[in-house]
């Protein structure tokens, strides 16, 4: 039967070694096609011949998925920053399950790494050693809040899914109910700016985490470090043009480091103790970099600032990000 698109499907399971396939443990709630990157080069040669030969070789092996933008969740969230910024265990608080994430800074971070299956019902394929690359959350008032990621993996082989893979109950986090904060760095979380952020990106182009290519018996990858980034990460903000938006020009102006949070709330939890919902909050350290001109919006005047994410001595973080859910391990 020719592959449908209805069909199709992304399943992922934990690496207890990391290069080593596994079978999946989860299902994917969102969109995305494997992709085989391959090197397939040609050989340059003076043979007599007017065109190039067929002669051709494989030097290099490496795969690709992109997870596509859909609905970020609380509960499948906290997978694309396990593999993206640090592999980590829950804090547990009564039902809820505190997944915290702070960016590397002044040493490298170990994550998680995975086995990927994609595909649709005519070949299913498969990556191991898959981890994030970059991933963007991007948020606007009235929708919920979408999430990119990028993953690369060792090779593509053909492979079976692994069978039973159940869909999991997801809560989409919804950015109206997201409530802004601006801050000096020592006091991020103090002061809500109520009335005025319409839209929100954070976007995280590269994480550091980069595969290591060696002559080790292998076409794929030997191993992931991660490394300083080569991009830098940014949190835009779409501000009415109101008293707010003018202080924060007044910092970008000043080059005064700002501690901006935005939490997210979701559902109450089963039992409240430390949280009381399910909850996402991003706590961005950082300089303004960039105020846009003056624009229009629904016929209200909007200004966007762009805060260069980056490391504060005072508060020893650059950008740390905790999803609270009811899972207790992932």
């Amino acid at each position: 039967m020719a592959g449908l698109k209805a069909l199709r499907k992304i399943q992922f399971g934990p690496e207890l070694v990391a290069g080593d396939a596994t079978g999946c443990t989860q299902a994917w709630r969102g969109l995305g096609t494997m992709e085989d990157q391959r090197t397939v080069a040609f050989a340059d040669e003076d043979v007599a011949i007017m065109q190039d030969t067929n002669r051709a070789y494989v030097p290099k092996l490496q795969a690709a998925i992109t997870w596509d933008s859909v609905p970020a969740t609380f509960e499948q969230l906290p997978y694309v920053f396990n593999a993206g910024i640090k592999l980590v265990t829950a804090s547990v608080s009564g039902s809820g399950c505190a997944y915290i994430y702070p960016v590397a800074t002044t040493s490298a971070n170990a994550i998680q790494t995975y086995t990927i299956e994609a595909g649709d019902n005519q070949q299913a394929t498969e990556m191991e050693y898959s981890f994030v690359k970059s991933f963007t959350l991007d948020g606007k008032a009235g929708e919920a809040w979408m999430v990119t990621a990028d993953w690369i993996g060792r090779q593509v082989a053909d492979c079976t899914y692994t069978a039973g893979v159940s869909l999991v109950t997801v809560e989409e986090m919804l950015f109206s109910k997201s409530t802004l904060y601006i801050d000096p760095v020592a006091t991020i979380g103090n002061t809500t700016q109520s009335n005025t952020m319409l839209s929100a990106t954070l976007a995280v182009p590269d994480t550091g985490n980069v595969p290591v290519f060696t002559a080790d018996n292998a076409l794929y990858f030997s191993y992931q470090k991660q490394q300083r980034p080569g991009d830098q990460m940014t949190l835009a903000v779409t501000f009415e043009h109101n008293a707010s938006s003018e202080t924060e020009l007044a910092a970008y102006r000043a080059k005064t480091p700002r501690g901006i949070r935005i939490k997210t709330l979701g559902t109450a939890l089963a039992t409240a103790a430390l949280f009381t919902n399910k909850t996402m909050i991003i706590d961005a350290y950082g300089v303004w970099s960039k105020f846009d001109k003056l624009g229009e919006q629904d016929g209200n005047d909007i200004v966007v600032g762009t805060l260069r994410i980056g490391y504060n001595a005072t508060s020893a973080k650059a950008l740390e990000i905790t999803v609270v859910n009811e899972v207790a391990a992932l």
